[in-house]
């Protein structure tokens, strides 16, 4: 800490690393209309409500505090906020597709990507041409990488061209591979597809990660520009882990 910095400064700058812009927005708009701290925290998920709960104490008893909470919880929000663009992207039999092509934009998402990858699918295939950009990627020391895997695609249901989950852990060593698991007593079936890069640039596809879907198949996605959004997705992820996914040992 800076000796310039107060307890309430490293608080609210902590709180603006911890918090999305939305849920700034909604924390500071529900305190306006007079709710309680304990009501306006419901916009956060349970696990980290405790956290902003004790940096906003922080900032509100410190000196001169009066409307500091609001105007971080604001600066939170500007800060985090960012234009919307959404682009359709589509993968169709032959050259048929017209607009942004799913296949190559994929790519060039993650070779792209800066500091973050975030990954879910339902299965991989060895021809994807997302199977080596992923691979690449995992490679770079600056890059943190989260891949999400559905265990009966992948190890049940076991295809020559499909790897299975320890395989892709030791593919995209060291990046984290979770797989799904049992819930309730039932099998979980991840088939959430989509790719975040950098909590910005999120893609939403109906294709699996699979050379039928990036060359043959009829798919359609959606790039958006927008990191409240991305953010929040992979926010909901994590705090889905530990009751419906479980880390892959990779093979030797």
């Amino acid at each position: 800490m800076a000796s310039s910095e107060t307890p309430a400064d490293v608080a609210a700058r902590r709180l603006g690393a911890l918090l999305t812009g939305t849920e700034a927005r909604e924390i500071a708009s529900r305190l306006a209309d007079g709710d309680t701290l304990t009501v306006a925290l419901r916009a956060v998920s349970p696990g980290r409500r405790a956290a902003v709960r004790a940096l906003v104490s922080a900032i509100s008893t410190g000196p001169g505090s009066g409307g500091t909470v609001s105007a971080v919880l604001r600066a939170v929000e500007g800060a985090h906020s960012a234009p919307t663009t959404v682009d359709p992207l589509w993968t169709m039999p032959g050259h048929l597709a017209q607009h942004g092509r799913l296949t190559q934009s994929v790519t060039y998402l993650v070779e792209s990507a800066r500091y973050s990858i975030v990954c879910s699918t339902f299965n991989f295939q060895r021809s994807s041409g997302l199977w080596g950009a992923l691979q690449q990627a995992a490679q770079r020391p600056e890059l943190t990488m989260r891949v999400y895997l559905d265990t009966n695609a992948a190890d049940k249901n076991k295809k020559p061209w499909s790897p299975t989950t320890a395989e892709v852990a030791a593919h995209l060593h060291p990046a984290t591979v979770l797989r799904s698991k049992r819930f309730g007593g039932v099998p979980t079936r991840n088939h959430a597809k989509f790719i975040s890069i950098d909590h910005r640039f999120l893609l939403v596809t109906s294709a699996n990660f699979s050379r039928s879907a990036e060359t043959g198949n009829l798919e359609l996605g959606v790039r958006i520009d927008n990191a409240n959004l991305a953010e929040a997705i992979e926010h909901e992820m994590r705090q889905a882990e530990d009751s419906v996914f479980e880390p892959v040992r990779r093979t030797a």
